[in-house]
């Protein structure tokens, strides 16, 4: 699209909450618009890709509380597939070489934390999910896995009083076509200005001007919905500079989580479309599997924390390596015929993300609030990490982009008003 110099609301960021901000901003009549992203598409953390035929989600891939996730009923009324299979992601021990007294020991043991969590979120001073282990604990090593792929990091990293602050109904869809696929759509027809980051926000003036690639936009409102990896390391920098919101951004890193897609010739011995399972339940180092998820012929792999970001570093070939060695001791050495590397993520090294989705150090729970405080009523932020209950998800972005948006609107309205 063309390049507007001047606007009354530029959006930053063409993610989740950047089009969620956009199109509640376009609902509400307002066209003198610009959304700027850095990247040469949408969608930011939330992308599709096809190498193999069928989608492939590289970063978000579930309708979490698709109940009550405003991004269900735009899918449905899209005529996306809409996938509705409960995922088994706690009850799978016993595919992963534990017996069932094993697999419903886990299970209390899971209980039992989460209720030690929602009793220490209570008390005054906050610490790490660490805190609450059981010293020597038989499960102690897969909590800390299940965290690093919850939380992208470790249970000694993650903030207690957040962690239980985030709401899930229990209710997680998938879509056929690819969760990206879907932000795709709903950015068609918005005013999108790609490959033009936004190096300084200059809100000294009457007017705030915006540095992006592409030449200097001025508006009188923005939506600031970068991730906080990229505010904490000043890649988008303020004049004058937000010391809080620097701290906040700080205080909620993005956490690491990656995929590797495998492809799948065949069939594993006893295994179901659509079965997870994880590699070891000894290590926290081990990836959990979706073995041939809606009834393709792939294995999708998931990893995280400080593990990842180590193996980021290995590329692929790394990642295809363990997951073999893991997956033909769960399922004999002939597994090795039948599986191939398809693609792989590295969030990380994603220079415009630098992570995969945030989650708040010990004493850091309310930074989400000071992070989407409104500043002078003319800057507003938006992003997973800003929202207080549904961080780290799709539709938490695409909520806090609304939310933004409808302040923005607000103010512009007030403004209006008093002239």
């Amino acid at each position: 699209m063309g390049f507007q110099s001047e606007v009354d609301i530029a959006v930053v960021g063409a993610g989740a909450a950047g089009i969620g901000a956009a199109r509640r901003l376009i609902e509400a009549g307002f066209v003198s618009l610009l959304v700027l992203e850095g990247r040469g598409r949408v969608g930011g953390r939330v992308h599709t890709i096809t190498p193999a035929g069928f989608a492939l989600d590289r970063g978000a891939e579930w309708l979490h509380s698709a109940d009550r996730n405003p991004l269900s009923p735009l899918a449905q009324q899209l005529g996306f597939s809409i996938h509705c299979r409960p995922p088994e992601w706690v009850s799978r021990l016993r595919r992963s070489g534990e017996t069932i007294e094993a697999e419903a020991d886990w299970i209390a043991t899971r209980k039992a934390q989460y209720r030690a969590r929602r009793t220490a979120a209570a008390e005054p001073a906050d610490r790490s999910l660490a805190s609450l282990l059981v010293p020597g604990g038989r499960w102690n090593q897969l909590l800390d896995a299940t965290s690093t792929w919850g939380n992208g990091a470790e249970l000694d990293r993650v903030s207690i009083k957040d962690n239980v602050r985030y709401e899930d109904s229990g209710t997680n869809w998938r879509l056929r076509e690819g969760y990206g696929r879907l932000l795709e759509v709903l950015a068609e027809g918005l005013p999108v200005a790609l490959e033009a980051p936004v190096s300084c926000i200059d809100h000294s003036g009457r007017a705030i001007r915006l540095k992006t690639a592409r030449g200097t936009v001025t508006t009188a409102r923005a939506v600031i919905t970068v991730p906080t990896s990229i505010l904490a390391a000043e890649a988008l920098r303020f004049d004058p500079p937000l010391p809080q919101k620097l701290a906040a951004a700080e205080g909620l890193p993005l956490g690491v989580d990656d995929k590797l897609f495998i492809s799948l010739s065949g069939s594993l011995p006893g295994i179901e479309p659509d079965t997870f399972l994880v590699g070891s339940t000894t290590s926290r180092e081990t990836m959990s599997y979706q073995v041939r998820p809606l009834d393709r012929p792939a294995i999708y792999c998931f990893f995280g924390g400080r593990w990842a970001a180590a193996l980021e570093q290995e590329g692929e070939a790394g990642m295809f390596a363990f997951a073999a060695e893991e997956l033909a001791r769960l399922f004999g050495s002939d597994t090795a015929r039948h599986i191939s590397p398809l693609a792989s993520t590295a969030w990380l090294q994603d220079p415009w993300a630098r992570g995969s989705y945030s989650y708040a150090q010990p004493g850091h729970a309310d930074d989400r609030a000071q992070l989407a405080a409104p500043v002078d009523d003319r800057l507003f932020f938006a992003g997973e990490a800003t929202s207080p209950n549904f961080f780290s998800t799709a539709h938490g972005a695409y909520m806090s982009g609304v939310a933004a948006a409808e302040a923005a609107i607000n103010s512009l309205r007030a403004t209006a008003a008093t002239r």
